[in-house]
This record gives C-alpha cells, structure tokens and sequence, in this order.
C-alpha cells in the first residue's frame, strides 16, 4: 500500500520547544507501570518499613543509579531483578497507598493531565492482602495523589488498569476484578510478561468476558516478540490499544527493503525525518493498524533497554507518526529508564526533530484513545490541553 504524505512529517517551520515548555505543556500517559515508577526515595525507606534487607543499596541516589545500570546492562535478568526490589515494597496497603499517591504528584509535576497507571494485583499478595484490598489501596493512594496534585496548583486525573500476567492462570480473575471496580477509578485490563511462549490467545476466556461487559482493554505486543503477536493481540483478542507495538515496522518497507535492514543502512540522525514517504510501503496489518486508528501506546527509551529500538533517532515512532499512525508517547517504567514524560519530548524534540506540534499532536490522540467516556475525555481536549497549547503561543488544524 502507497503512503498518503498529505499533512505528514514534522515541521520544521515551527520553533524547537523549550526545556521549560516541554515540562509545562499538557501531556497524556496511557502505559505506565506502578511498580516501574517508585521513587529511590520510597523504596528504601518503604523496604526498613517491611524489615527487607535485599536492596543492592540504602543510599536513594546509589539505588536510583542501580536500577538505571541494571536496565541499560542488556542483561534479561538483571532488567527484572529490579521489579523483585520495587514489587518487595509494594505487599502492604500502607505501601500501595504511598506508591500510588507519589505515582499522581510526580506526573502532575511533570505537566500531565491525564494517566493511566498500570499493575498488576496478582503481584501484591506476599503479605495478606487480597485482591480487592490490593485495588482499594491503589484507588486511595491515586485519588490522594490527585488531591495533593491540586493543593501544588497541578491538575490531573488518574485511573487505572489492571494487568494480569501472560504465564499465568488468573487472567480471567483479573478481569472480573476490573469490571467489579470499574465504577471506582480502574478503566481498563491489560495483559503483561513474555510474549514468546505465551501468545495473548491463552486468555481468550479473558477478552470475550470483557467484551460483553463492554469494558476497555490493552494488550502487550509487538514489543519483544513480532507481527503473530500484534495480529493475534488484534484479530483473535479484539484489544483497543496495543501496548508497545513497535514491531509494527516489521509490515512497513522502505525502497522495497524491511523497515529493520534499511535502518541498519541509515544510520543518520535524520534518516527518518527526512524520509520522502513515497518510498514507504505498508504491508496490510501494517495498513489495517493505521486505517481502524489502533492505538500505539509507544515507549522509546525502555524501547532503546529493550533493545526493541537502535536510537531514538532511528525509533519508528517518528516514522509512524509521519505516516499518521495514531502514536502515542510514554514513559513504561519510569524509575528503570531515569525518565519522565518531558524528558522523553525532549529525547524525540533533540536526537529526532520533533516540535511542539508534534508533541501536541501525539498528546490529543493519547487523549481520544483513554479508556474514559468520551465527553470525560473531550472535556480535557477541549477544556485543558487544547488552551494549555494556546497559551505557548501554538495552535494547530485538528488531529486524526
């Protein structure tokens, strides 16, 4: 399939965005993990709380370099020895509550507006708590979150989704959980874990349930696996939104040759901002993602960790964007990338031109894409991030 480049592609005629109006522009965040989020802070002084003696360090600044190293090492292990310290801290209400309070302030202060943070309630149990005081205490811990974000003179509004985890059998329990507190802040189910060797299909038990409650669902795919994990996600599992789905460039070609050999040959900063878009051909997954307006909830640093990017220069988001896929921009696990939404603008606004407009433009489609009713979501298009724009001096034609 041939590329529409009508509209397409960054512009260069509109003015790099500063450090400060990166931070003050109103974001979206729709692929968050809780337990990838902590503060160094937290997490040692939660760990004397609960007598666990296992963390690699008790200085803040030491732990938040460790986990940094461990999730830049390259080394699968490693990368998820730092989920067994933050999730060792998170097996108590009292825990729960603190993570998920500071999980709302640290967004807001970093101009988000709207978020949806991610867990996984099968993983808090160690300590007694059950399922439903696990959700609870999240749904406390945001809405207090919320409150003391406005106290600061930030707003925003936090909901949550519920994970359950690929090599496990409790998908189907995970699902009713969502759907009994779905009037009380969760607004949508997720599926996490290895995607190879553990297909989405497995939980089919799941997704059917949630499309007759007519609940809102994401799943992980085409992150660390291929398109059979993307086309299952969406064909057999009827997910809303991909979380991920990087691998989508595995259906796109550039001068005939797969988007990955290409690259290889490109290495230039602006390889993919100067793309003549003529030359890209979609395959039909590739098309079909891009014309049903499929959300890609994408992540470019944990990408680069993951090793599911080369730079974030060469990230298809960029590409994906120019040909109007409907990208968004997040953070994954915040505290094992050292990042935050502003910092993951300002990544994209230095290694691979992006402006405002193009922030603007991935935050209002995050926006249609949240797992809230659709006037709650208009309401802060409309109401917030439409005027937050307006007051950096930027407008711009709608987005689609």
């Amino acid at each position: 399939m041939t590329v529409d480049t009508t509209g397409a592609g960054t512009s260069g005629s509109i003015e790099r965005a500063s450090d400060a109006e990166l931070r003050v522009a109103p974001k979206v965040l729709l692929h968050d993990h809780l337990d990838g989020g902590l503060r160094p802070q937290t997490i040692v002084e939660l760990a004397g709380d609960a007598g666990y003696d296992g963390l690699p360090a008790t200085d803040a600044a030491e732990l938040g370099t460790w986990f940094r190293d461990s999730a830049d090492s390259g080394s699968l292990p490693r990368y998820l020895e730092t989920f067994d310290h933050s999730l060792a801290v998170m097996q108590t209400r009292e825990g729960l509550f603190r993570v998920a309070s500071e999980c709302a302030q640290d967004l807001a202060a970093d101009g988000v507006v709207y978020a949806e943070s991610r867990y996984a309630p099968e993983q808090h149990l160690s300590r007694g708590l059950t399922l439903e005081g696990v959700v609870e205490a999240v749904n406390a811990g945001l809405r207090d979150g919320e409150a003391k974000a406005r106290e600061a003179g930030h707003r925003i509004r936090v909901t949550s989704l519920l994970t359950a985890m690929r090599h496990a059998a409790k998908s189907t329990e995970i699902a009713e959980l969502a759907i009994r507190y779905r009037d009380e802040g969760v607004s949508g189910f997720d599926i996490a874990g290895a995607e190879a060797g553990y297909p989405p299909t497995r939980h089919l038990d799941a997704f059917e349930y949630l499309r007759r409650e007519n609940f809102h669902f994401t799943i992980h795919a085409g992150e660390a696996f291929g398109l059979p994990s993307i086309w299952e996600a969406i064909q057999w599992c009827g997910a809303d939104r991909l979380g991920h789905g990087v691998r989508i460039v595995d259906d796109i070609t550039i001068d005939g040759s797969p988007f990955a050999e290409w690259v290889e040959g490109h290495q230039e900063d602006d390889a993919l901002t100067s793309l003549e878009l003529d030359r890209v051909r979609l395959g039909r997954l590739a098309a079909y993602v891009r014309d049903k307006r499929i959300p890609l909830e994408m992540c470019p640093s944990s990408n680069l960790q993951t090793s599911a990017a080369p730079s974030i220069a060469l990230h298809p988001i960029t590409l994906l964007r120019r040909l109007r896929f409907r990208v968004t921009l997040n953070t994954d696990n915040r505290l094992m990338s050292g990042t935050s939404m502003t910092r993951e603008a300002a990544l994209l606004r230095d290694h691979a031109g992006w402006t405002i407009e193009d922030l603007r433009w991935v935050t209002i489609n995050a926006m249609k894409s949240a797992f809230i009713p659709f006037d709650e979501r208009l309401e802060i298009i409309d109401g917030v991030i439409k005027p937050g724009y307006v007051d950096l001096g930027h407008t711009a034609p709608p987005v689609n």
